[in-house]
């Protein structure tokens, strides 16, 4: 059993939308595809993956080092003891092989696109859901109901009111209870009165989060802290730059409600860091990490050990992701809660039809591996990648 041939593309996204820092109309996403000789149906099993929403394609990176390095390993090497799977472990030592400690960066999602692939692979290989695979090889009783909250409110290029309300009442209308919009893209007074519509079409304020993005130095994120400590929101999401532990330490003083951050972190000691520094509140602030942004589940599951370690709960780790892959991962470690992304970040942001949303909580599908051949509008890039 090996890996015959790996396949990549840079995907645009379908998203003329900006947060407080990033306008996400050019960006791309490597859609990643390891096919092996092992045949179902027909076909050669594919392990199929991508380098999570939000950042760039890592085309670069893939083809001019992991790739080759993957393809020049003896078969032998990438494989568990008996012989069954491939090892997400070795493989990713291999692909990171010559390369130094630090700089994580652009590297870590890169390196997850392909050790994620190596998940979905396996659970094909043994005809069940990834959801189901990553509860068994962890050993983990998986949640079969996952909380979940509909991200949104962007900044459009028409930008009002009415469309923000608009939307979010489109994702109620979806089944959708909790919600997220961002912050920090307009004045304060600005996205004050932006809560404030928002909360209109909400109700309780529990259910609303909001996200500044890491735009804000210390004084702006207590000025919004101070400005919304009063609506009782479900949580301030990622106020500064995320290795900026002494501002999130410094605003956890002040903000008597739920901080959220992680989503930037992309290794575990970035994680140890955020424990020992920013004063993190057990079972209240919660931790975003994304396991396609730092090299895989591997690294992720270890981010786990270390919050777990210092009296954290699982379930305080509610990952940024929005698509299938987060949501067979977060459901499969019994974590917190999901994201999605419900009509945004097209082809691969939200979920398949097979997933079920009521009464706030999803329901992943039984579709083998993280299902993203039943997402219809990425199946089309799946098979022109699959016959190239």
């Amino acid at each position: 059993m090996r890996i015959v041939e790996i396949r990549e593309r840079a995907i645009p996204l379908q998203a003329n939308i900006k947060n407080s820092v990033v306008n996400f109309a050019g960006h791309t996403v490597s859609l990643l595809a390891l096919i092996t000789d092992v045949m179902q149906d027909g076909k050669p099993v594919a392990g199929l993956a991508f380098d999570s929403i939000g950042r760039f394609g890592q085309s670069g990176l893939l083809r001019e080092r992991f790739i080759p390095r993957l393809m020049q390993a003896q078969p032998q090497l990438l494989l568990t003891d008996d012989g069954k799977l491939f090892d997400p472990q070795r493989v990713l030592s291999v692909i990171m092989q010559n390369e130094k400690p630090g700089g994580h960066g652009d590297r870590a999602h890169a390196a997850a696109a392909i050790e994620l692939a190596v998940w979905d692979l396996n659970a094909k290989l043994q005809h069940m859901p990834a959801w189901q695979h990553i509860a068994n090889h962890f050993g983990v009783i998986p949640r079969p109901t996952m909380p979940v909250y509909a991200a949104g409110g962007y900044y459009y290029p028409e930008d009002n009111q009415g469309r923000l309300q608009g939307e979010l009442q489109h994702y109620r209308d979806l089944g959708y209870g909790r919600f997220k919009m961002k912050i920090g893209g307009a004045s304060l007074v600005e996205d004050m009165a932006r809560i404030e519509a928002a909360l209109k079409v909400v109700g309780n304020p529990a259910d609303l989060a909001v996200d500044a993005n890491g735009r804000f130095d210390l004084q702006t994120a207590l000025a919004y802290g101070h400005a919304m400590k009063d609506f009782g929101l479900r949580w301030y999401e990622e106020a500064g730059d995320p290795l900026d532990f002494a501002l999130m330490a410094a605003l956890a003083e002040q903000y008597p409600h739920r901080l959220a951050t992680g989503e930037n972190l992309f290794s575990v000691s970035d994680v140890r860091n955020l424990v020992h520094f920013g004063q993190m509140r057990p079972n209240f602030d919660l931790f975003q990490m994304d396991p396609g942004l730092s090299y895989g589940l591997g690294e992720f599951v270890k981010m786990i050990g270390v919050i777990e370690a210092q009296g954290y709960s699982r379930r305080d780790v509610h990952p940024h992701g929005g698509h299938m892959m987060a949501l067979h991962i977060v459901v499969g470690l019994g974590l917190g809660g999901s994201e999605a992304y419900p009509g945004v970040f097209s082809p691969f942001g939200g979920y398949t039809a097979g997933c079920r949303i009521a009464d706030g909580g999803v329901t992943p599908g039984r579709a083998p591996g993280f299902g993203l051949e039943e997402k219809t509008d990425l199946y089309p890039h799946i098979q022109t990648l699959l016959c190239m």
